[in-house]
């Protein structure tokens, strides 16, 4: 029988091991997966932290984010032909609409086995079309931050020309937040810990930068960037330990968006600030392969070429796990599938 290459979760190590090379059932499709990449929500589940998986995790092939070519197609399949380039979507079931419940037990590289893998079988439903623009690798970062992203700005509020978005940190869906704000004529002030790193945001278009750890009421400086008024959106990656600035330096009516827990999730209750600020909070869980779909119409019209900070080869995938869990990361970390 045929194998291939696959990385599996045993407890809290990754472990490269042999699998049965899939095969394109009906409805599926098999991706020949050239590149994948590293999300916070990664680690969390490797360390037993995904709320939905708590405890260890055994047998699983991890990651959400995969790009790669159609190499085989299964019987009834209409959507992808053979070489055509495509990338997975987070939950393999969520299509349009809402999310509701069952969609998150779809989620690749924890409820079901992911990308980290040389062929992958995926139901036709749970691909998209990469932009003609985009390497693998960089199509390969897009499946949950830049979806995430877009999820934040696009869907759950409407970013508009003259808006002024705050992102927290420079991961994954900071950078692309950053990014897609600035292509629809947005301001955007961005926060990190490092000079450099800000340095670099402002070289994508940031309007101003804030370093927290020198500037701990973070909140407040934002609101007098802005002349006093607050910011129209905050991208809110932190969670417990940085929503309380978040709520300094919203605007009356501004919208939160709370993606992150990179600060855990034990922390005072908001709610007096947020009924202060009529603060509007909405949780975003990554998004439908609609979504997906207009991001990529979006990127393809603006040109947007994805942020990467360091590629790794397939066998160096222990130390690209190592690598964003360091947090010296800008963008997003990838692993090539060689």
């Amino acid at each position: 029988m045929a194998t291939i290459r696959a990385y599996e979760i045993t407890g809290s190590e990754l472990t490269q091991v042999d699998r049965p090379e899939p095969v394109a059932g009906p409805g599926q499709v098999v991706v020949r997966i050239r590149a994948t990449s590293l999300n916070y929500r990664d680690l969390m589940v490797i360390q037993g932290r995904y709320s939905r998986r708590p405890g260890p995790v055994r047998g699983i092939v991890p990651l959400s984010d995969g790009a790669g070519e159609v190499v085989a197609v299964g019987t009834g399949v209409t959507r992808f032909a053979i070489g055509d380039r495509v990338a997975a979507t987070f939950m393999q079931t969520w299509t349009n609409g809402p999310l509701e419940r069952h969609h998150g037990a779809s989620d690749l590289g924890g409820g079901i086995d992911g990308t980290l893998a040389e062929r992958v079988a995926f139901p036709e439903t749970g691909l998209v079309r990469i932009p003609d623009h985009l390497s693998f690798e960089q199509a390969a970062t897009l499946p949950c931050a830049a979806v995430t992203a877009w999820n934040a700005l696009f869907e759950a509020a409407v970013t508009r020309p003259g808006n002024t978005v705050l992102v927290q940190g420079t991961g994954g869906v900071s950078i692309a937040a950053l990014q897609l704000a600035r292509a629809v004529g947005a301001r955007v002030i961005a926060t990190s810990s490092s000079d450099a790193k800000l340095a670099r945001a402002r070289e994508l278009g940031a309007t101003a930068t804030i370093n927290y750890k020198t500037t701990p009421a973070w909140g407040d400086e934002a609101t007098r960037l802005t002349g006093g008024a607050g910011v129209d959106h905050v991208i809110e990656v932190g969670g417990a330990g940085t929503f309380e600035q978040s709520l300094a330096a919203i605007r009356l009516g501004g919208t939160i968006s709370y993606i992150g827990v990179l600060t855990g999730t034990a922390g005072q209750s908001a709610v007096g600030n947020i009924l202060r600020k009529t603060a509007r909070v909405h949780g975003i869980y990554v998004g439908s392969r609609t979504m997906f779909e207009s991001l990529n119409a979006a990127l393809t019209e603006r040109r947007i070429i994805p942020v990467i900070d360091r590629v790794f080869r397939f066998s160096e995938a222990v130390e690209a796990y190592r690598y964003l869990e360091s947090g010296a990361h800008f963008g997003k970390v990838v692993i090539a599938v060689d």
